[in-house]
């Protein structure tokens, strides 16, 4: 007995579960201090704002610090492992077809259950919390006010310093830079080129150490996050919109089983496996709300599976941007809800142009903060539905965006292994070695 506990405890998928659960725990109970006008309100929030949240903050900042630098080294091999430009542009002509086609059924999808369940029926609004969304409305305003379009999108993309974009965080202009990076080693000597690739192999290296010394603090950011989380908001909160909660994560359980599933059946993966092998970073998404936690693990073990370098490094951070599957079809049923919920009826020209609304935005203002909701105003804007029935969802969004991160992760794996299939480039004989060593069956 003991030494099945022992071996337990030092899994980190089962440490990183307990922390989410004693979390949960901790954050019903402090919610109980939560209510300004308990005697004991400052000393919740001052274990909140100066040591819970700090905990979690912690992890996340961890986790940012190594994205970027992992995602430079990486790609910037793998486009130079290409060897040519023709086979890059083949390989990002058939990873944006995917994206798109993915993202369109993850939008159907969405409408589906919210015209089949109807999320926003029988909901008195009176009875809703609301919560101010003008930050949100702002931002999609000065973004409506900002040129859109294809060429715009591309010209943001081009980075004006590669400093700047990698102090930033933005992910696209990295990838940008990256790509031509490599396509210039190829044009090196081969005593040049081999230098630079092996300076940047012991850079790649090197960030994964450090990602699994980060990993082992996994469970503390975990614990940290979740209790705040759920004291700030309990379940009371929930109730209201328990119809709605259900409903979405029925509807991303159904995408991930059936269409990504179906997917990975006809490329000849199997989607329990995949899940099986991210479960720690699967965990780790939920528990944080956070794709970006699960990203260098994820490249780590896709590669492992048998997906070449040139392919992870190029596909999963592209999909951070492009192929939020979990993301679309959460917002297209917000929208189906709201509309529901002020008795709106939406015809199918409306349905449709939610759908062409939701590709377009999704992509034209990928990796600034809020996206979800500015997704969200933008196609509001489009319907006469109020702007500001979104304060309506905000008080339960953290609780969707668990759910739906989980799914963006799945899909973006999957893509990876699509790919590789899609290119003739993906190893069996690795991935069967692989999933021994995992104990998969």
């Amino acid at each position: 007995m003991l030494s099945i506990i022992k071996r337990y405890s030092r899994n980190l998928a089962w440490q990183i579960l307990f922390a989410l659960i004693l979390g949960v725990a901790v954050g019903l109970y402090l919610h109980t201090f939560s209510d300004p006008s308990h005697p004991y309100y400052k000393t919740y929030q001052s274990w909140v704002v100066n040591v819970l949240q700090p905990m979690g903050d912690i992890f996340i900042r961890l986790i940012k610090m190594i994205v970027l630098p992992i995602i430079l080294s990486t790609l910037t091999l793998g486009i130079a492992g290409l060897g040519n430009s023709k086979s890059l542009g083949r390989l990002g002509g058939k990873t944006i077809l995917y994206f798109e086609i993915i993202t369109t059924v993850a939008i159907g999808v969405g409408i589906l259950f919210g015209n089949l369940f109807h999320p926003g029926n029988g909901i008195d609004i009176s009875n809703l919390q609301h919560t101010s969304v003008t930050q949100y409305v702002q931002k999609s305003e000065t973004l409506a006010e900002k040129p859109h379009g294809l060429v715009v999108m591309i010209l943001d993309m081009i980075p004006h310093n590669i400093f700047d974009s990698l102090s930033s965080g933005e992910i696209l202009p990295v990838i940008f830079f990256c790509v031509f990076f490599g396509l210039g080693l190829t044009k090196l000597p081969d005593n040049q080129r081999l230098f630079f690739s092996d300076f940047l192999k012991v850079i790649s290296d090197v960030m994964f150490k450090i990602t699994n010394m980060i990993m082992r603090y996994a469970p503390i950011g975990v614990f940290g996050l979740m209790t705040v989380t759920i004291s700030k908001f309990g379940f009371s909160s929930l109730i209201p919109l328990m119809k709605l909660i259900l409903i979405v994560y029925l509807a991303m359980i159904v995408f991930t089983l059936v269409i990504l599933g179906g997917v990975a059946y006809f490329c000849r993966f199997n989607i329990f496996t995949i899940i099986k092998i991210l479960k720690d970073e699967l965990i780790v998404a939920f528990s944080t709300s956070s794709s970006e936690t699960a990203l260098p693990k994820m490249i780590e073990k896709m590669e492992a599976y048998g997906a070449p370098k040139s392919i992870t490094s190029f596909v999963i951070p592209t999909g951070y941007s492009f192929n939020l599957d979990g993301s679309t079809l959460y917002q297209s049923i917000a929208v189906i809800f709201l509309a529901q919920l002020y008795g709106i009826s939406l015809s199918v020209t409306d349905q449709v142009m939610i759908v062409i609304t939701l590709m377009v935005a999704s992509k034209g203002i990928a990796g600034v903060p809020g996206v979800s909701f500015l997704v969200l105003s933008a196609t509001l804007a489009t319907t006469s539905i109020p702007l500001e029935g979104l304060g309506f969802i905000l008080g339960i969004d953290r609780i969707l965006d668990m759910g739906r991160t989980v799914v963006n992760v799945i899909g973006n794996a999957l893509a990876s292994l699509v790919i590789s299939r899609w290119e003739h480039d993906f190893d069996d004989e690795k991935a069967r070695a692989y999933e021994k060593s995992l104990g998969i069956k």
